[in-house]
């Protein structure tokens, strides 16, 4: 690697002072300022001149159906699928030039395949609008190319996950091939196959131009009727509290005028975190620098397919003659500071972050060793906590949606995703099942914590504990900690009227009765299933719950989707102005489940109440004494009775022998 790590210090020196090898290596260096010069593949085409028009290049209207913000991949395929449904009256607002923010300097690689049969469709209309539709529709070549992709399995457990892919791209009809080393280094003559177990080719991968793609759809979405205005910051979003006290969008203001419109479309990227803001809405992802280099020319690369390694965490993308070798940062550098004024603007590449990439390159293809470093692309990038997109409406305000966040990913998803963000604006749900991607997933539970510790593409660490729990849940007894999951109260004069309204099953049993049944939408599609449980009129019995008078009901819903259920049923609620309040108490009340053939026998030691079939039917529900003491909305707010994880210490004493564990394989204990 000798030859390519000069050539890396050659770069490295040339836009900063000399330092001796002892100051390199003792400090890290870097500016979140953009770099005075630049040396990237889009610079004659997208780098704007001094003297640039300083004002929107067409006049604001004064209203709007919808207000787009943003012209990167996500606006600019949301204002162009709008229009292609029917809403014409949409204008899409960009501060400075379209792609200005973190589209244009994006490597626009489109991998056809992901473990998810709904990302597989994102992926597939994204590719039929770039390399079909748009030149159909506008005689104009978005730049395009499909020159094929390949994944690299350097372990078994790799090229397993790459024959599961292979598999579910069947269904879709998607041409993939698993491939031997040796078959590999037939179709890529320059790559080192001694350490794989094989790869995946997809030949109709390829590579997308953010350029050429953002200005044919915006081309296209105009000649619908849409309207695209650069040169335009947006400076305010005014909200409105309607009758009922649910705060809406109102209008848009900039510079040079407001528009008037009930729906805004964040698609900011980096900047959406102060773009919602304006709305006082809170959107959760962070701004991080991103980074690839552009090789120089590479004898016998011409024509080879896209390289993904995740294990090296590198991709190799054909840039022409040459390679664009970048991948996501072990150690990435936070850009605590968003500039609005950063636009085409790079940031100085630290090397110390970068180097992990050109080790797994050169590994990969060895020629990189003895080639050149021809420029170096660091820019900005947005990122979430768990890997996804920010799409949807927002809880907080009606009328404002998210379309960001997409982690580096915003070209290859952004025609699926821009489809499915324009049906939901005009139809109210978009038409795929896009929970991964909803905002309003967005809420942190303890579980997910415990989840982290066990991703694996093996058997998790704790496998034979949890197999031993699966058996003695089966044949025996076994106690679950379901504390995350939501509790809510659904209370008020038309809570009847609601629960008929959003419920599929009849709730409206007779009080004591628990039903299992699922939520749907408008469209009906299926939101949620959960239990709904019709209480006792009063209050004395029931912890928590608001006074009512009339019909009240008690919602248990899987911890994972509570906040998205939460939000379902607010905003039905609201649409259909129902007479009623949904009241959460996840935080405040356990939740313990007992599974197993003996459970029953478990319970029967501590609980009052007959706990036979007779006497206690399936979908039944009581408010009983537990070990001498009644459940009260005074125990759970003072802890003097509760369990452990929900926030309060007890002691216990060990028990020594359980007849429902002979062999004490776990600990037990009793609660004073």
């Amino acid at each position: 690697m000798a030859f390519l790590r000069s050539a890396v210090w050659r770069v490295f020196s040339a836009v900063r002072p000399p330092l001796s090898p002892l100051c390199r290596t003792s400090t890290r260096s870097y500016s979140s300022e953009p770099t005075k010069e630049k040396s990237v593949p889009y610079e004659k085409t997208l780098k704007q001149e001094d003297g640039a028009s300083s004002g929107p290049t067409k006049p604001l209207p004064r209203s709007a159906d919808a207000v787009v913000i943003g012209g990167g991949s996500l606006g600019c395929q949301t204002i162009y699928h709008l229009a292609k449904m029917g809403m014409t009256n949409v204008v899409l607002l960009e501060r400075d030039r379209l792609t200005a923010g973190t589209t244009w300097h994006t490597a626009g690689l489109l991998w056809q395949l992901r473990p998810s049969d709904v990302e597989v469709e994102l992926l597939a209309h994204t590719r039929n609008v770039i390399s079909k539709d748009l030149e159909e529709e506008t005689g104009l070549h978005t730049g395009w190319i499909q020159n094929g992709g390949l994944f690299i399995a350097s372990n078994k457990q790799r090229l397993d996950e790459y024959k599961r892919l292979m598999s579910l791209g069947k269904v879709y009809g998607i041409e993939s091939h698993v491939l031997s080393p040796a078959e590999t280094k037939d179709l890529y003559p320059l790559m080192n196959v001694d350490d794989l177990y094989g790869t995946l080719y997809v030949p109709k991968d390829g590579t997308m131009d953010p350029a050429g793609t953002c200005t044919t759809l915006t081309r296209a979405a105009t000649a619908r009727g849409a309207t695209v205005i650069e040169n335009c910051p947006v400076t305010g979003i005014q909200v409105r509290t309607d009758d009922i006290g649910v705060k809406r969008v109102k209008a848009v203001e900039t510079q040079h005028g407001t528009i008037e419109t009930p729906c805004v479309v964040n698609c900011a990227g980096v900047w959406a975190t102060k773009l919602g803001e304006m709305a006082r809405v809170k959107v959760p992802l962070i701004a991080m620098h991103h980074a690839y280099v552009v090789t120089e020319r590479i004898e016998g690369i011409q024509n080879m397919p896209n390289v993904r390694d995740h294990d090296a965490s590198v991709y190799l993308r054909l840039q022409g003659d040459a390679l664009s070798v970048g991948g996501y940062e072990r150690n990435p550098i936070f850009w605590d500071e968003v500039s609005d004024k950063f636009a085409f603007s790079l940031f100085d590449l630290d090397w110390d972050v970068f180097m992990q990439h050109i080790e797994g390159a050169v590994n990969r293809v060895p020629a990189l060793e003895q080639t050149g470093i021809k420029s170096t692309v660091c820019g900005p990038e947005s990122f979430t906590a768990d890997h996804k997109p920010l799409m949807g409406e927002t809880p907080e305000v009606r009328g404002f949606f998210l379309g960001c966040g997409f982690n580096s990913a915003g070209m290859m998803l952004g025609g699926g995703c821009g489809r499915e963000l324009a049906h939901w604006i005009i139809h109210g749900r978009p038409e795929k099942d896009m929970y991964a991607y909803d905002v309003k997933r967005n809420e942190k539970y303890k579980y997910d914590e415990l989840l982290g510790q066990e991703y694996t593409f093996d058997f998790p660490p704790h496998h034979d504990v949890i197999k031993n729990e699966c058996l003695s849940c089966r044949h025996s007894v076994a106690v679950f900690d379901m504390s995350y999951f939501g509790k809510f109260y659904l209370t008020g004069p038309d809570a009847k009227k609601a629960a008929d309204w959003l419920f599929t099953a009849d709730v409206n049993k007779k009080p004591g009765t628990t039903v299992y049944t699922c939520m749907l939408n408008k469209r009906g599609r299926s939101e949620a299933d959960l239990t709904v449980s019709r209480l006792e009129p009063g209050v004395a019995n029931l912890p928590l719950a608001p006074e009512f008078s009339g019909d009240a009901y008690y919602l248990a819903i899987g911890g994972g989707v509570a906040e998205h259920n939460w939000n379902h049923i607010k905003t039905v609620l609201q649409d259909q102005g129902f007479r009623c309040q949904l009241t959460d108490h996840s935080e405040n009340m356990g939740m313990i489940s007992i599974q197993g053939p003996k459970s029953r026998e478990v319970l029967q030691e501590v609980l009052d109440t007959d706990l036979s079939n007779e006497a206690f039917p399936f979908s039944s529900h009581k408010v009983v004494i537990a070990a001498g003491h009644q459940v009260s909305a005074n125990f759970i707010k003072s802890g003097e009775f509760t369990l452990e994880r929900m926030g309060v210490v007890y002691k216990a004493k060990a028990h020594l022998k359980s007849p429902f564990d002979p062999e004490n394989k776990r600990v037990k204990g009793i609660y004073d």
